[in-house]
């Protein structure tokens, strides 16, 4: 390896994406270093067309960035390029170091550009072609066709494409890609995805086809509870296909009224209640060239309401893994069910053999009665039903094309026992983000609650993070989002994601700034709560916090300024939220009978999001420049703060509320005077050891209650709630048999009943926040705002508990960061962390004094790469350059912090 290594290079967060319609897109990279303590000094960019494949050639170069002085290698804007749309470009860049030494050229990286902008699209139409409905009034998914030759050699070929419904492109028999469920769901009145596929390889001289299969998707199919569809009622697909000939010349073909339509297979298909497959109906071939279409009926272009068209902004919806069913179970009640043995995302591939017209029927479901019989009524009006109608011709391969189910138990009828296993298949489905973290301890429970809470984010960031994939819902619920966004950045790479969904939220906003409660929103559902309406600041500061991209601050901040002066717009008191509707502590155990909100005033939980907020959007004005506004929202935060200590606040420090949430939103938002914060937090910890050393927290307080026992001296609470196994308790679903995050404490009661039959999921990833607390305090791995992305790294471990050892990896922005703890059998503690090239980080050591701590068993003060050493009250504070460290501390201090 080079001393200096440039790799992992990304454009807009993405890998060699495929179809951007950004002018001037970011690019991302990050550094290997065989040194302690390498820094950035500079770096250069270079982006040129792809003109000669994926080599570069300074022949073909658009843009130079020259030498630029900086220490982030993060989102630097390609500026002054004038990129051409439907064009395929490399880039590649080199680093230097503080001490002058210069990098080779990375490898090159790849983007390519999208249609960038309507005028492109000028070669297509909208299509479509509707069918007769059933007795229930659902329509079958359309296939639509049209045949080309080409009759001279290509050098490329695209095909942009997107739809109203959910679609697949075929080209010549053959899905255009791997991905699912396209184009996504966003607010299609507003903003509508498009794909690009790269399909080159798969056209042929001579005779070719395209092909579309067309269904409703969450664009006309049944969404929410009230009157559907709620987007339009006329499916349509727009595609567009460029090719380039190795002689220069292009040709497009796109959707017109040439091409022609039918029906197919596929009877029915929506997101809640499944697929009806008849394969009896199928068109063998009918994406294939040479088909006998004359029973097809001419396409009709319309001009639909669609929204402006964008090119795909995540990672699409993908089959990540497979899962084989654990067992074939027979039920009290005789059912057959297949056992996947993990609570997923996404449908089952099954192979059967049965006469023409023989039905096989898959039920999903998430949990089993009590008796161990197969249990659906946690679904309400959700069917998760699929059906197949065999053909009667040999052995017989189906998986569905436009549903997705949440399930773990699979009732199979319409096939013998016997001849299940190994022709039942669980496809698992989510979009297909970057793996980020790992973390694991010595307790197996912990370990199964941690690896609960990423199938659990697995299964609802489908396209949207949904608060649960099953019942009737799967909607993007504001409050879970913003829960759990911190966590969900330890799992998985998930900037792409929010990104799309806050545009979305952004798009949705009521004129007033008000935020619905889910976004894409749906009628009916209602707007603007404390917690769940936040998300609009929430989310896109944790977003820069996490990944440094400052540009998410630019994007959202008018829709982040919105909402701030929404809630200030509220009441008749300037500094207080009072009025209107909320959630409150959602689902928290303090509440009153028959109640779904706990004890928690809601006028002070809003109150203090108020705060939140404002302060939030005040650090983000000055992250953008934008002086006057971090001023004035600064101003607002302290005014609102102490309408919140006149309202809430005894003289004594005393919350007017005594709620274990009352006390950890005021200190984790830092609402309290400082004088006036320990002695809250002590009042918190007695509560918490009042109700039997048990949470009494809901979705609003759960996410904040961990951090808050630890950052004031009680961090060994928390380590007894977190390994608490009795209800209720993050453990007590995995003992019993949780595989995801459950909704309810105790969707599953002790002796086997169920919490209720009308909202109980088991995969629900609100509660999972705890991982946040986890990964940033149980391992120690965090980020610090005054270096965002991680390139400044708080690394601040906390033993506890009963555990021997625990340990975090997580890929950053900049590299690897690992932090990990271990007893030593005299009293101290073994400590392990990396830091990437190109950061820094501030180390502390709990309990642990100078004198007895040792790096590589060196004196720490000696130690290559450690740059300061200060002896503070939590222990021995460090600050670390890049490398790889390892210190052992056997301070008395140390054995009484834990």
């Amino acid at each position: 390896m080079a001393i200096i290594d440039v790799h992992g290079l990304t454009c807009n967060n993405r890998i060699d994406p495929l179809g951007i319609d950004d002018p001037s897109p970011s690019f991302s990279w990050k550094i290997k270093s065989e040194r302690r303590g390498w820094l950035q000094q500079a770096w250069r960019i270079q982006v040129a067309v792809a003109a000669g494949g994926e080599e570069f050639a300074d022949k073909d170069l658009v843009w130079d960035s020259g030498r630029q002085e900086g220490g982030s290698s993060l989102h630097a804007r390609c500026e002054g390029a004038a990129l051409q749309a439907c064009t395929a470009y490399v880039w590649r860049v080199k680093a230097w170091g503080v001490d002058g030494e210069e990098s080779p050229w990375s490898e090159p990286a790849r983007f390519e550009t999208a249609l960038l902008g309507d005028a492109p699209w000028s070669g297509a139409r909208w299509i479509s072609h509707p069918l007769p409905a059933d007795e229930e009034g659902k329509e079958p998914a359309a296939c639509l066709r049209r045949e080309f030759r080409l009759d001279r050699p290509i050098a490329s070929a695209r095909i942009y494409a997107t739809a109203l419904g959910m679609y697949r492109l075929l080209v010549n028999g053959e899905p255009a890609d791997d991905a699912c469920l396209h184009p996504g769901w966003t607010s299609y009145a507003k903003r509508l995805q498009y794909q690009t596929y790269d399909v080159t390889k798969k056209l042929r001289s001579g005779g070719n086809a395209l092909g579309i299969l067309l269904g409703d998707g969450w664009y006309k199919g049944r969404i929410g509870w009230g009157e559907w569809p709620i987007y339009g009622r006329e499916r349509a697909a727009l595609a567009l296909l460029r090719i380039r000939y190795a002689d220069g010349t292009e040709e497009t073909i796109g959707t017109d009224g040439s091409w022609k339509g039918s029906d197919g297979a596929i009877r029915a298909s929506e997101i809640y209640d499944g697929e009806r497959y008849d394969a009896r109906r199928e068109k063998k071939g009918w994406a294939l060239p040479g088909y006998d279409d004359a029973d097809w009926t001419a396409a009709a272009p319309i001009e639909p309401a669609a929204g402006r068209l964008v090119a795909q902004e995540s990672e699409p919806v993908r089959v990540v893994d497979t899962i084989v069913p654990v067992s074939v179970l027979t039920t009290p009640s005789g059912e057959t069910v297949l056992d996947m043995g993990q609570n997923m995302v996404g449908w089952v591939r099954f192979t059967v053999r049965g006469k023409a017209g023989a039905a096989v029927t898959l039920s999903h479901a998430e949990v089993l009665d009590a008796a161990g019989n197969f249990y659906t009524d946690n679904l309400r009006s959700a069917k998760q039903l699929v059906t197949y109608i065999c053909s009667g011709e040999g052995e017989e391969t189906f998986e569905p094309s436009f549903t997705f189910q949440g399930f773990r138990y699979v009732k199979v009828e319409g096939v013998a026992p016997e001849q299940i296993p190994g022709r039942f298949i669980g496809c698992v489905i989510t979009s297909d983000l970057r793996p980020a973290g790992r973390f694991r301890c010595s307790d197996p429970l912990v370990n199964k609650l941690v690896d609960n809470i990423v199938w659990g984010q697995l299964g609802n960031f489908v396209d949207i993070p949904t608060d649960c994939p099953q019942r009737d819902e799967r909607l993007g619920w504001t409050g879970d989002a913003q829960a759990f966004v911190r966590a969900s950045t330890y799992n998985r790479d998930v900037l792409p994601f929010f990104a799309k969904w806050l545009r979305d939220l952004a798009a949705d906003q009521l004129p007033d700034g008000g935020v619905p409660f889910v976004v894409p929103d749906v009628p009916g559902v209602g707007a603007s709560s404390a917690a769940w309406g936040d998300a609009a600041v929430i989310v896109p500061w944790v977003l820069y916090e996490r990944y440094g991209d400052k540009r998410m601050l630019e994007e959202q901040y008018a829709s982040m300024k919105a909402w701030v002066e929404y809630i200030r717009a509220q009441g008749e008191d300037e500094f207080l939220w009072n009025t209107g509707f909320h959630f409150g502590d959602w689902l928290g155990l303090d509440a009153k009978e028959n109640s779904y909100v706990g004890a928690t005033p809601r006028d002070l939980i809003a109150t203090a999001f108020y705060a939140h907020a404002a302060g939030l959007l005040a650090k983000s004005a000055a992250v953008i420049g934008k002086a006057d506004d971090a001023a004035g929202y600064g101003k607002l935060r302290e005014q609102v703060e102490a309408a919140f200590r006149k309202e809430f606040v005894t003289p004594s420090g005393r919350l007017a509320a005594p709620t274990q949430t009352s006390y950890a939103l005021a200190l984790m938002f830092d609402l309290l005077e400082p004088g006036q914060r320990q002695q809250a937090a002590d009042r918190l910890a007695a509560l918490v050891e009042e109700s039997g050393h048990q949470l009494t927290t809901g979705f609003v307080g759960t996410p904040y209650l961990c951090h808050v026992l630890t950052r004031f001296g009680h961090a060994e609470l928390a380590y007894r709630l977190l390994e608490r196994r009795e209800y209720p308790s993050w453990l007590y679903p995995v003992t019993k048999g949780a595989t995801t995050i459950w909704e309810h404490w105790d969707g599953i009661k002790p002796d086997g009943s169920f919490w209720s039959r009308d909202m109980n999921s088991y995969n629900h990833y609100a509660y999972g926040a705890v991982g946040d607390w986890l990964f940033g305090s149980v391992a120690g791995i965090d980020a610090d705002e005054s270096g965002p992305g991680y390139r400044s790294i708080r690394l601040r471990p906390v033993p506890g508990g009963t555990l021997s050892f625990a340990e975090a990896e997580l890929d950053s922005p900049y590299g690897p960061i690992r932090s990990a703890w271990s007893r030593r059998p005299d009293g101290g503690f073994a400590y392990e962390f990396e830091v990437p090239a190109g950061a820094t980080a501030r180390v502390c050591l709990p309990g642990a004094a100078e004198e007895g701590s040792t790096e590589s068993g060196r004196p720490v003060r000696e130690a290559e790469g450690v740059s300061e050493v200060v002896q503070a009250d939590e222990g021995l504070e460090l600050r670390l350059g890049s490398g790889t460290y390892r210190f052992e501390t056997r301070a008395a201090g140390a054995q009484a912090a834990v």
